[in-house]
């Protein structure tokens, strides 16, 4: 079952610009240390931090809250399994708020596809609710 689904496309100039105007600022309020240390390590830096950022307003979105009712920044993290399928994992109020809308019965799985074609970067998130499997008594 989906719980929720959020898509955000942005300028990856939008992301360059800020960067260089904002530097250490801007990217030690929104991104994690896992991002950082990610996006530091690509050829194309500013179009990693740009998908993750359009991760984290996509994933807000699939959440209900946007940024807003104790959803921040660094509350949602890309990261990426050891498949290298990429997620998100949450913390702070951003975990809460899954919880929320978690049914009863079901745990939740969070799938995000990143995509980046300069000047753009896509990301669109699926919050699924995966039956938990009872034992038979």
């Amino acid at each position: 079952m989906i719980i929720g689904l959020g898509s955000d496309i942005i300028d990856i100039r939008r992301i360059e610009n800020t960067i260089a105007r904002f530097g250490d600022r801007f990217l030690n309020r929104v991104f994690t240390s896992t991002e950082r240390r990610k996006s530091d390590g690509r050829n194309h830096r500013v179009a990693s931090y740009a998908k993750r950022f359009a991760a984290k307003e996509a994933c807000s979105k699939a959440l209900g809250t946007g940024l807003r009712r104790g959803v921040f920044w660094r509350d949602m993290g890309v990261e990426n399994l050891a498949s290298g399928r990429p997620t998100i994992v949450l913390t702070g109020g951003a975990a809460m708020q899954l919880d929320r809308i978690t049914p009863a019965g079901y745990a939740a799985r969070i799938d995000v596809t990143l995509t980046d074609d300069f000047p753009q970067a896509q990301a669109i998130v699926i919050i699924s609710g995966i039956p938990l499997k009872h034992e038979a008594l």
